[in-house]
């Protein structure tokens, strides 16, 4: 079985399911079982949760991501260049590690809610827009704005919840509603 054949992409999801197999391994379970359990996962919610493809961009929700590494691991598993909405909260020095994925993968940085002067100080140098916004209508419509054909609008904040939603749920959730609303 092929990395590719699974059902759950990105480097999280690819070690739960090694993690599954040597488990199920030591219990003697067969290899097409692991191709069947392995074909057929459904996502979870909020988790790399693919919610559209509008006009060739890739619409992704990372809401759960509440941590800068819960972001890196995100970035990290997109395959095309990424419009990046992200959150705030977190000063440089916790950031710089982002970095070098940031010039790997990210086209353009929205920034959503208060709070992003890291995300400015970190991330200036590198030459790509940076965009503040302050709803999430207005930071899907400028990640629709900023990416063309073949491009993915990852929403992976990398911080907890802000003044704008009270969790990860309708952090999610107002994402899907505002890329359903483009």
């Amino acid at each position: 079985m092929t990395l590719e054949s699974l059902a759950l992409q990105g480097n999280t999801n690819i070690s739960e399911n090694l993690a599954a197999t040597v488990s199920s391994r030591i219990r003697e379970a067969r290899k097409a079982c692991f191709r069947e359990w392995f074909s057929d996962f459904s996502n979870t919610e909020h988790r790399l949760e693919f919610v559209a493809n509008i006009h060739g961009i890739e619409f992704i929700n990372d809401s759960m991501s509440v941590s800068l590494n819960g972001a890196w691991f995100a970035l990290e598993t997109m395959s095309k260049s990424v419009i990046w909405i992200a959150g705030g909260g977190s000063s440089r020095k916790e950031m710089e590690f982002l970095k070098a994925v940031v010039v790997k993968k990210v086209k353009a940085i929205i920034c959503l809610g208060s709070g992003n002067a890291a995300i400015h100080e970190t991330f200036s140098d590198l030459e790509i827009p940076i965009a503040d916004t302050y709803t999430m209508a207005e930071a899907v419509e400028a990640a629709y704005y900023l990416g063309t054909k073949g491009d993915v609008a990852l929403f992976s904040p990398g911080c907890r919840e802000d003044e704008i939603f009270v969790n990860h749920e309708a952090r999610g959730i107002a994402f899907r509603k505002a890329v359903k609303d483009l």
